[in-house]
């Protein structure tokens, strides 16, 4: 693979972004099509940070309450021991209706009171049950904590040139049956004028592993079959040119499928440098990965 050297930085936006940041952002206008917003809103509700979660909760708590408490106020004299017409008292007992508290203080003394008691009753335990189901499939999806190296290099290896970089599991169990997919999507342009993304594979020195609980060194042969042979760097940038990574594997503990996603850009990718070692022998006889040498490369030489 001819080498040119390092040009400034292409600016342009990953297909896809590493594992654990945010996605590239797209617009889709799709029109025509019967899709299910329940079932859009459900994957927002799990894809949210757990912080703008609990304050969604919180804010349709809080909305909840406010509603029923202008329907209290509507009627003057229907709590007990309320001030008529304030509606901070009737929050503070439509709050405590819905959360099941009976501190028998505020209580309702009218039939349209206690009917609004009554429907907010089941509106509270539709809210706790939906919230608890959401939360409980939140807390239950099986995530990764696998790393992949920032930079992935470019140098001979059994004099051959090779694309390699390292991913580890940072977990102190193991992933069953790991296996690695590369695709090279590129921006090509057909022979008609059109101008689209295109993915091509790369097929990995080794796909799979039956045990994945240290590292792992992914290669990729560039020879005559490789998409990448012949290509400069310049030939990189200029097709807008990323390596995507996915990996997917059995976590042992979890006993369910897990996906882990990197990319590389040719911004990342260093020419003729070799990984530091991060593989350690302990006194004891245990092997130690140091995770926070994982990035660090060096020139041959």
């Amino acid at each position: 693979m001819a080498k040119t050297p390092p040009p400034n930085e292409h600016q342009y936006a990953r297909f896809m972004a590493p594992q654990g940041k945010k996605p590239p952002r797209r617009v889709a206008v799709i029109r025509g099509q019967d899709k299910s917003r329940f079932t859009d809103f459900y994957h927002l509700v799990l894809t949210l940070p757990w912080s703008l979660f609990m304050l969604m909760l919180a804010l349709v708590f809080g909305a909840v309450n406010a509603i029923f408490a202008l329907a209290y106020v509507a009627q003057p004299h229907s709590i007990l021991h309320a001030r008529p017409g304030n509606f901070w008292d009737a929050f503070i007992f439509s709050a405590q209706t819905i959360g099941s508290i009976n501190y028998s203080v505020m209580a309702p003394q009218t039939p349209y009171a206690n009917g609004l008691v009554i429907i907010e009753s089941f509106v509270g335990f539709a809210y706790l049950g939906l919230m608890m189901s959401i939360m409980f499939a939140r807390f239950s999806r099986p995530t990764a904590r696998v790393i992949f190296s920032n930079a992935a290099i470019i140098a001979p290896f059994d004099g051959v040139p090779m694309l390699m970089f390292r991913t580890a599991n940072q977990r102190g169990n193991q992933i069953l049956e790991a296996e690695i997919t590369l695709t090279l999507a590129r921006t090509a342009t057909t022979r008609e004028g059109l101008v689209m993304r295109r993915f091509q594979d790369l097929e990995p020195v080794r796909r799979r592993t039956s045990l994945f609980a240290l590292s792992w060194t992914i290669m990729h042969r560039i020879d005559e079959t490789s998409p990448l042979y012949g290509l400069t760097l310049d030939d990189l940038n200029e097709g807008h040119m990323e390596i995507v990574v996915l990996l997917g594997g059995t976590d042992e503990t979890l006993s369910d499928r897990i996906y882990a996603r990197h990319s590389y850009v040719p911004a990342d990718i260093r020419w003729d440098h070799r990984f530091v070692d991060i593989l350690t022998m302990h006194p004891s006889g245990r092997r130690i990965v140091d995770l926070g040498r994982i990035h660090e490369t060096m020139p041959l030489g």
